[in-house]
């Protein structure tokens, strides 16, 4: 039978509430406004996210998948680990194909997935530790960015990073991470990053800005989180869904952009946020890279590239990094 642990938690009870009341005073009273990308996941917009992932215009989610299933081998080969730690993990859809990789190479002893989601991180963990019966699944309930200090050390570590989320990371804080992450790991452990590539524009648009506008309602749906969190009154359909492409920083922006004048009550803050017609407030930042880029700030890190993965068309890769 596998060893499944109760999930170990290090958000109290207060952490995730003042985390959303900072970000929300902090974004709502900048010029220009901002809401960080990490509150568009309740139920309802983890579920549309599942959806998005499998839009015909969405390709990051097929072309990492095709990687791993083409060298999930050499990954678990290069890195001998017994222990698979993945930060925000999710479901853990995408990690089945990892864990099977050193499963098949008779290293793998420990699955350590990590979330904010106590649920989804029981679940995913039960539904695991059924999938691979000699499997010990140790959930971690905590914020990566925050974090990383907190996680268990033992074993022969792959920290596994997945789907470009290290994207929504300005430059200056992914090198804050990726140090941090460089000086929990041992020697012998490795990291296996995601990222999301430079391409055509038009095909980068087009993946967060989908023809049956469920990348839109995804949008909104932070501001329904803090309608119901923080007892504010935006109106969602007042809000059209903007994205376009940063090409001085490679990014793509999405932003929220205000169809008339009004003011908004967010009255668990105590704040009042006036929004002029076509006033811009940007909700996520999603980098994209080339080959040298990551090499060079995974190399400031502290990290020695060991290879690097893509598709055929180039659009994903994998990043296998050593301490």
């Amino acid at each position: 039978m596998a060893v499944t642990h109760a999930v170990t938690d290090h958000l109290d009870g207060d952490y995730l509430r003042q985390a959303l009341e900072q970000d929300v005073r902090t974004g709502l009273t900048s010029v220009p406004k901002w809401l960080p990308p990490k509150w568009f996941y309740d139920a309802v917009g983890s579920e549309l996210f599942s959806q998005i992932t499998r839009l015909e215009e969405y390709y990051p989610t097929r072309r990492e998948l095709a990687i791993l299933r083409e060298r999930a081998g050499d990954i678990a080969a290069r890195s001998g680990a017994d222990t698979l730690v993945e930060l925000g993990s999710g479901t853990s859809e995408k990690t089945v194909l990892l864990l099977d990789a050193l499963t098949a190479a008779g290293t793998l002893r420990t699955y350590t997935p990590v979330d904010v989601d106590a649920v989804t991180l029981e679940a995913a963990a039960e539904r695991l530790a059924a999938r691979y019966p000699r499997l010990a699944v140790r959930p971690v309930r905590a914020d990566f960015e925050h974090h990383l200090s907190l996680l268990p050390g033992t074993g022969r570590r792959l920290v596994a990073f997945l789907g470009g989320t290290i994207g929504n990371l300005p430059p200056a804080a992914r090198e804050v991470f990726l140090k941090e992450l460089r000086s929990t790991l041992k020697p012998g452990d490795t990291l296996l990053l995601g990222t999301d590539l430079v391409k055509d524009r038009r095909r980068l648009v087009a993946a967060y800005d989908d023809a049956l506008g469920v990348t839109a309602e995804f949008n909104r749906n932070v501001l329904r989180v803090i309608n119901r969190e923080l007892d504010a009154d935006f109106e969602p359909g007042a809000f059209e869904h903007v994205a376009l492409y940063d090409e001085d920083n490679d990014w793509i922006e999405m932003r929220l952009r205000a169809t008339r004048a009004m003011r908004v009550q967010v009255r668990g803050l105590g704040l009042s946020i006036s929004f002029e017609p076509g006033e811009e407030m940007r909700t996520e930042i999603s980098a994209k890279f080339r080959e040298e880029g990551v090499l060079d700030e995974l190399t400031k890190a502290g990290f020695d590239v060991l290879h690097w993965y893509t598709d055929p068309a180039e659009d994903f890769a994998l990043t296998l990094a050593a301490r």
